[in-house]
This record gives C-alpha cells, sequence and structure tokens, in this order.
C-alpha cells in the first residue's frame, strides 16, 4: 500500500532547523479541546488521556515526543485532522507529562511499552470497530517498539499504526544531538528534565541525586545518571541498546508507516531502515528530502501539515482495504 503525496515544503523550510522550530515557537492550533480520563497503571501510578470525540466509531492513539504532551501543536494538529477525517482522538500524556507529577520514582522513557500496553488494553474496551496508533519521535519509537514486542499477539482490534520523525536506533541519535549545531536543541530538554529531577527528588527523598545533574552536558550523561539506573538499565548504552525499535521491526505484523525526513537534525545514518521496510510487506518507509523533526510545515489554507494528511490517507486506507475484504469475503 503505497501512499504518494510528495512533500514540497514553501522555500523557507527546505532547511531542517528551520522546519523543526518554526512549529514550535509559532504554530497554533485552536480547535481542539480535550475531555480529561485518568487511568491507573497496574503499579499504582497514572496516564492521563485527553479524549477529542466526534462519535466515531474509529479510534486513534496518539503519543507525544521526548518533553511533550497532549497540548503540544504537533498533536493537535494531528487530532484535529484525524476527527476531521473520521477519527475519534485518545491523545496520551506519558508519565509526568500531563502537567502533574506521576506517583512513581519511575517516569517515562523510549522502551516503556507497558505503559503502552497498558493504555490500549483500556481503549480495546471502548466500543470501537478498530484503533490506530500514532507516535511522534520518542512516542512513534514506542508505538514501534510496542508493536514489533507484540507482534501477532497484538490486539486485533489495532489496524495499522504511523511513526513520525522515529529515533529507530537511540544510541545513534545520542551522537547526533551531541553534535555542536544541535546545542539549543539539547539545552532545551535538558532544562525541562533538570525540573523534572528536582520535582522528584523534592517527592521522593533520598532516592534521587540531584548533584549528578551538574555533570550532565548531554542527554547520554542524562540517561547514563538517571534514565538508566531509575528504570533498570545498566547505563546509557544498554538503556539504548535495549530500547531501540528497530531491532524489532521485522516482527511487525499491522500495516506501518514510518515517516523520517532526511534533513532531521536528530535522526542518525541508521534511523532510515530501508532495507528492512523492502523485505517487509507491512512496513512503508517515507524519507522526504525535507521536514526536519516532527515539522513537515505546509500552507494549505486549513491549517494542515504534511505529515498529518499523509497519516490521515495511510489509516484511511487500511479502513477501506478492511472494508473491501470483509466485503468480498
Amino acid at each position: 500500500m503505497k501512499v504518494v503525496h510528495p512533500y514540497k515544503p514553501p522555500v523557507p523550510f527546505r532547511n531542517g532547523h528551520l522546519n523543526t522550530i518554526f512549529p514550535t515557537l509559532f504554530r497554533k492550533v485552536q480547535e481542539v479541546t480535550y475531555d480529561r480520563e485518568r487511568i491507573t497503571t497496574p503499579d499504582g501510578d497514572f496516564l492521563d488521556i485527553d479524549w477529542s470525540r466526534n462519535g466515531s466509531s474509529r479510534l486513534a492513539l496518539v503519543i507525544h515526543g521526548l518533553e511533550g504532551d497532549s497540548r503540544r501543536a504537533y498533536v493537535k494538529g494531528m487530532v484535529r485532522v484525524l476527527n476531521r477525517s473520521g477519527w475519534d482522538v485518545a491523545a496520551l500524556n506519558l508519565r509526568g507529562c500531563s502537567g502533574e507529577p506521576n506517583r512513581k520514582v519511575r517516569f517515562y522513557h523510549s522502551g516503556a511499552t507497558e505503559d503502552v500496553e497498558t493504555v490500549v488494553e483500556h481503549l480495546v474496551e471502548e466500543p470501537y470497530t478498530e484503533l490506530s496508533l500514532i507516535g511522534f519521535s520518542l512516542g512513534g519509537n514506542l508505538v514501534l517498539k510496542y508493536l514489533g514486542e507484540r507482534g501477532e499477539s497484538a490486539p486485533r482490534t489495532i489496524s495499522g499504526a504511523v511513526a513520525i520523525s522515529v529515533p529507530l536506533d537511540l544510541l545513534g541519535c545520542a551522537d547526533e544531538l551531541e553534535r555542536p549545531g544541535n546545542f539549543v536543541y539539547r539545552w532545551r530538554f535538558l532544562s525541562h528534565l533538570w525540573q523534572k529531577v528536582r520535582t522528584k527528588a523534592a517527592m521522593h527523598p533520598g532516592e534521587i541525586d540531584t548533584e549528578a545533574f551538574r555533570r550532565i552536558r548531554t542527554l547520554r550523561d542524562f540517561d547514563d545518571y538517571y534514565t538508566a539506573p531509575i528504570h533498570g538499565f545498566d547505563g546509557a548504552n544498554d538503556y539504548y541498546r535495549r530500547c531501540s525499535s528497530k531491532a524489532v521491526l521485522p516482527d511487525i505484523a499491522r500495516p506501518t508507516l514510518i515517516l523520517n525526513a532526511q534533513d532531521d537534525p536528530f535522526l542518525s545514518a541508521t534511523c532510515y531502515p530501508v532495507d528492512i521496510a523492502r523485505r517487509h510487506p507491512l512496513i512503508e518507509l517515507i524519507t522526504p528530502r525535507f521536514g526536519g523533526h516532527v515539522g513537515f510545515v505546509q500552507r494549505d489554507g486549513r491549517g494542515h501539515y504534511w505529515s498529518e494528511e499523509i497519516a490521515a490517507l495511510f489509516l484511511s486506507r487500511i479502513t477501506e482495504q478492511k472494508a473491501a475484504q470483509t466485503f468480498t469475503g
């Protein structure tokens, strides 16, 4: 199933950094409103799901990226397009990202598919005929890793998935983010993460060493000092190895679209699995020349970004194929 709809960005956005930064600073999506639902995780923590319903029989789960949440413009932009395309949407806030600290010392990370499973198990109990998964960046890695780990045993309600700007190889992406030209992104992420470390330390005295943060200069350092030990990994490299979704891509058993721009400043060359996609009948890989990281800016009069339209088109084609198979079967 090929999606043919080339990305032709406005001239100023033929630059990976501009395409990455502009939506973060200037994009506004006003039309989306949410109803919040809180669910309890098996370990006694909570996850907040923001719903945007229009009475559809189809549901999409959308998962944000590193230090994002359901209120980010890229999430709300996707929610709006999906609503307009006939989907109800559940936008997940990962642990500690909904505006309220989560209860446990642990928080979220790139391989925490147990939380995705908790949410999926909750959603499949809702009266929907199909469920699609959409993830951005870290959320895209979670979607792909979840589907690869579950393989054929994934709930039958899941019809397909879209992963956008995905760090399929976490080690390679850590190297990319250490490049001098990516200083602004490192600083932004670390400033947000520092606030969460301070909050966690206040909530759990003696369990988190805030002094270690003074030695942190990169996201790899943060993962070495905090992410890995808190979540049971033997250092950052072990975390990257065990949580990268690329290793489980061959086991995905649902139609899946991976959309990674070639000029994405976050992604290493190892995040473009051309050979895997070529051999896998259910994985489609689109690697436009431009797009940046969770960018894909376009001016179409409706406020839609190209990645949002591609995602909706891909998922709608899955629905159409299922309907055709049911009719002929």
